[in-house]
């Protein structure tokens, strides 16, 4: 999966943003903020902190296919901070999962399908039991008693880090494995397997940072996040071109960045 478009320091960049952005936040939920669940803009913040895990995870998927930066030392020490923050992941076993899921979507070997059931909770179990290890929870433990020992109160680890984590995982899954990958396949989902969001950037966007463009991502895994919009945009014009709608693989190349 090498990449197919140059990157410049942009990658790097948008990556630390993420990082920060969820670092920070965190931070000020668990230490500063002057907030209680009896208030109504706790609410939000447990929303935006959510969202944030969310490109924490997004950022470590695109480290996994190179898209960071240019140097693979940079994509993994990225990632693997990326993974090992989100949920104390492995970052090298996701990247043999992930790359087996690429080679063969929805395939016997897809470690993130379900040949059981296309029902979202079953399937979700599924998933978690598959990537859930014991190291990893061992981790999430030690990160847990660590923040006790530190003097942040135990509900706001609970409403400020392990509820946001968890709504993360289910959007991640929601918007990335299940609505993209479930059967019945259609024509435009060929030879991927892998559906897409209607065509609407904003809400894209604020679903899962564009990873609903799922199609594109699989037809080009080289494109960083914060470019599918543009690949969707591409698909969308060859599309009308075509006699049949939806184009080819072939019709539909990366941008250039």
């Amino acid at each position: 999966m090498r990449s197919q478009v140059s990157r410049g320091p942009w990658g790097v960049l948008i990556a630390l943003s993420v990082l920060g952005a969820w670092m920070g936040h965190l931070v000020w939920l668990l230490a500063g903020a002057n907030l209680s669940l009896a208030s109504p803009l706790a609410y939000p913040h447990i929303a935006l902190q959510a969202y944030l895990c969310t490109g924490l995870f997004i950022t470590g998927h695109d480290a996994m296919h190179g898209t960071v930066s240019r140097h693979r030392w940079v994509n993994q020490t990225v990632g693997t901070v990326a993974c090992f923050l989100f949920a104390g992941l492995s970052y090298r076993r996701l990247v043999v999962n992930h790359h087996a899921h690429h080679t063969d979507p929805t395939g016997p070997d897809d470690p993130d399908f379900s040949t059981r059931t296309q029902s979202f909770w079953p399937w979700f179990a599924t998933f978690m039991r598959r990537y859930t290890t014991w190291p990893q929870i061992l981790v999430m433990a030690a990160k847990f008693n660590l923040l006790l020992l530190l003097g942040v109160a135990q509900w706001r680890i609970l409403a400020f880090w392990v509820v946001p984590a968890l709504l993360g995982t289910v959007q991640l899954f929601y918007f990335g494995t299940f609505v993209p990958h479930r059967r019945p396949d259609t024509p435009d989902m060929a030879p991927h397997h892998a559906r897409s969001l209607p065509r609407n950037h904003l809400w894209a966007m604020l679903s899962c940072y564009f990873f609903g463009y799922h199609w594109e991502h699989h037809q080009s895994p080289s494109t960083p996040w914060w470019r599918l919009w543009r690949m969707r945009d591409a698909r969308a014009r060859a599309g009308a071109l075509a006699p049949g709608g939806e184009p080819t693989a072939r019709q539909v190349s990366p941008p250039s960045l």
